[in-house]
């Protein structure tokens, strides 16, 4: 199974995400011409600054969907689906690293657990995002 790499990105300015940030600078700096009309070959300087920049949060793609074919990103705010009665629903923010690295998420008490990409034991459903659903999380913490 081929996983992709995508990068989602929020801007703080302009309050919305930018999807498939790759493939948007790419087709940009297919746009952009050399001074003697030659395409401006591709300048992993200037995506780095974009990358670096204060204005955007760069989020990656976990390559997993949910329950609802939805990708999941970091930064997503999930809830899982037990397929057990001895396990209750958790909820949490996708994150990148915490204590191994690989995506997973942590929950309002702070705990770790990692998103399996077999559903064998639990599905998970994107609730929303720690930008544009911030009561999501503040919800958690009441």
């Amino acid at each position: 199974m081929k996983r992709e790499i995508k990068f989602r990105a929020w801007d703080k300015v302009y309050e919305c995400y930018l999807y498939d940030v790759q493939n948007a600078y790419d087709t940009l700096s297919g746009c952009v011409k050399d001074e003697n009309g030659e395409d401006a070959g591709y300048d992993e300087e200037c995506f780095a600054g974009f990358l670096d920049n204060d204005q955007y949060v760069v989020e990656q793609y976990t390559g997993l969907h949910d329950k609802n074919g939805r990708e999941i990103y970091e930064g997503d705010i999930i809830v899982t689906h037990p397929k057990s009665r001895y396990e209750a629903p958790k909820s949490g923010v996708v994150q990148f690293g915490g204590s191994c690295p690989s995506f997973g998420y942590k929950t309002e008490d702070r705990e770790e657990y990692d998103i399996w990409s077999s559903n064998a034991y639990r599905t998970y459903e994107v609730i929303g995002n720690i930008f544009e659903n911030p009561e999501l999380l503040e919800a958690q913490h009441e």
